[in-house]
């Protein structure tokens, strides 16, 4: 299309007519000032139109503008009608308001990204174009992004500009979400107690019924029911959005990603905790939990797995307590990957719940993909578990829903996994076993294929874990048993020159009681620093003894010495290099 520049000036003859190209001035370039014309596609009617300015101080000023202006009007393509009448509008605004020209490329993305080209692109946009390219991920991810997107981040930032979005900003919005918390626990509060008086009105009686009812219009006009929004939530929703400036870099919509340097709270996952009796007994008391992550040790898994070895589900609960599956996965385990004969198991998909739909899907990550072994008792249990589907299958006859799954309905439909965790707690309950939710199962599992000597990257492979990093600092617990056989080894080890002021006593109550006194240990023993744990165990008659002087040193009393005790006083079995009112005691 035509355009050009021209010089022009406003200076006026005699009578106050514009002099126009005739003034004798314009031919200098310091006189009057530039201006360019660009025609532009008319309207479906015909009519022409134009961009127009002037005001230019140079001719170089006023070119570089109408090259911008035809750059604009070649972004989109002659066949794409929408496109070029949107560059059109945009022209004909960017004229009546006498506003800057727009940037080529930034106009060119937010045309090819579908967003309005008229003034610059929110964070609200973007998060919106952004999520909707979102598409080819899990389910699970995409869920998390929308509920991140539109109850978090466009309400308090959707209006603000990409490209002065600040870490200032951010740190503000995530304090407003910290803080409303409190709001929202008492705005939970309210709506309990109001729903729980509600349930004390009885139903019969006009006022009663008048009373219910606006009893009841009052809880519709409260607050619905919010979760808080803790530390680990708030961590989700910075990801989300990080990872949404992050493409934003990539399209080149903006160079600094804020997002990556706000502060926020630290939300370190909570450690699995083993109920040991001290916390049992304290729950019972109180009712409450040491950590939201709990495992049972090996006397109470096999107290649940007695229990529930009459249930229907038996294998399933058998399977995640030794291999650890996600429910997910033991809900979705097919046939197909089950290899008795193999005593392997290869898991591929799951069953995953949003709201109370099920589908399915890939594992989160691929090392969630993963092959294991299972030990004898689990293809035992997995063996009987196919032979009670067979006599299913057939007494369902014609009304049998093939789907090729391990656990399912008793008509052979999907198992829910909701299903799976309420029934895993009825079990629990009906032996007032220590609670622990059914994903703690898989911690547990972790726990007793450590103690059992699993190395921990085979730990990570058999959960199908991508980071050796989260089995070992959240899924593994030391149970105090291996523990203490640890600590007890790790005493073993270290050589000694003298005998340590325990032994020394026990040793001196030891003769005088008439028993040989403990083997010396260290270098001069004869023996490594290893023989105590291959030596030959005490008698119980001297370990009694022993025990017995242990007791007495601990309780103050001073053991015997002299020739009473073996010795004139004792005192060359104790180390010379301890000083200690126990020392003094026995010298």
């Amino acid at each position: 299309m035509k355009g050009s520049t021209y010089h022009r000036c406003y200076c006026r003859d005699s009578n106050g007519k514009p002099l126009g190209a005739k003034c004798p001035k314009l031919t200098s370039r310091r006189h009057g000032s530039y201006s360019i014309r660009q025609e532009l596609p008319s309207c479906e009617d015909g009519t022409r139109r134009s961009f127009n300015r002037a005001g230019y101080a140079t001719a170089k000023e006023a070119q570089a503008d109408l090259d911008d202006v035809r750059a604009l009007l070649a972004i989109p393509d002659a066949l794409d009608p929408e496109g070029v009448a949107a560059i059109t509008d945009l022209l004909v605004q960017v004229a009546a308001d006498k506003a800057p020209i727009p940037d080529v490329e930034e106009t060119r993305r937010r045309l090819n990204s579908g967003v309005d080209l008229g003034g610059a692109m929110t964070v609200g946009e973007w998060l919106e174009l952004w999520l909707a390219s979102r598409r080819q991920i899990r389910r699970g991810t995409v869920r998390r992004y929308t509920t991140d997107v539109y109850t978090h981040l466009i309400p308090r930032i959707g209006d603000v500009r990409l490209d002065r979005l600040r870490v200032s900003k951010l740190t503000e919005v995530f304090a407003a979400i910290a803080d409303e918390n409190a709001e929202i626990l008492e705005n939970a509060a309210q709506r309990k107690a109001a729903v729980a008086e509600l349930a004390l009105v009885p139903w019969k009686g006009a006022e009663n019924r008048a009373r219910r009812k606006a009893m009841k219009a009052a809880i519709e006009a409260m607050p619905p029911f919010r979760k808080v929004v803790g530390p680990t939530s708030r961590q989700h929703i910075r990801a989300t959005l990080r990872k949404a400036l992050n493409d934003a870099i990539k399209e080149q919509l903006v160079t600094f990603n804020p997002a990556r340097h706000a502060d926020l709270d630290s939300a370190a996952r909570p450690k699995p905790v083993v109920w040991t009796d001290d916390h049992v007994a304290e729950w019972r008391r109180t009712g409450e939990k040491p950590s939201p992550v709990m495992v049972w040790t090996p006397e109470q898994t096999g107290r649940f797995l007695d229990h529930a070895e009459s249930d229907r589900l038996y294998a399933l609960w058998h399977l995640v307590a030794f291999r650890g599956l996600r429910r997910g996965e033991a809900c979705g385990l097919p046939w197909a990957q089950v290899r008795l004969d193999a005593a392997t198991v290869t898991v591929v998909t799951e069953l995953v719940v949003h709201g109370w739909e099920v589908y399915e899907d890939a594992p989160k990550s691929d090392a969630g993909k993963r092959t294991f072994a299972i030990d004898a008792p689990t293809v035992e249990a997995l063996a009987v578990h196919r032979a009670r589907q067979d006599v299913e299958r057939a007494e369902w006859g014609d009304a049998w829903v093939e789907t090729g799954r391990v656990f399912t309905k008793e008509d052979g439909s999907w198992l829910h996994p909701d299903f799976v965790t309420r029934r895993f707690v009825k079990l629990c309950e009906e032996i007032d076993l220590p609670p622990i939710r059914l994903h703690d199962l898989r911690h547990g599992a972790a726990t007793i294929a450590h103690a059992a000597g699993g190395d921990m990257k085979s730990i990570q492979e058999l959960l199908g874990h991508a980071s050796y990093v989260l089995t070992a600092n959240t899924y593994t617990s030391v149970l105090p048993q291996v523990d203490r056989a640890l600590a007890e080894a790790a005493g073993r080890i270290v050589p000694r020159a003298a005998k340590t002021v325990v032994e020394a006593a026990a040793d001196q109550v030891a003769k005088a009681a008439g028993d040989a006194p403990a083997a010396p240990v260290g270098p001069d023993a004869g023996t490594s620093a290893h023989a105590p744990l291959t030596q030959t165990a005490p008698d119980q008659r001297s370990r009694a003894v022993k025990k017995t002087a242990v007791r007495g040193i601990h309780a103050g009393q001073k053991p015997k010495a002299g020739p009473d005790a073996g010795g004139p006083s004792g005192d060359r079995t104790l180390n010379p290099r301890i000083k200690s009112p126990l020392l003094c005691q026995l010298s």
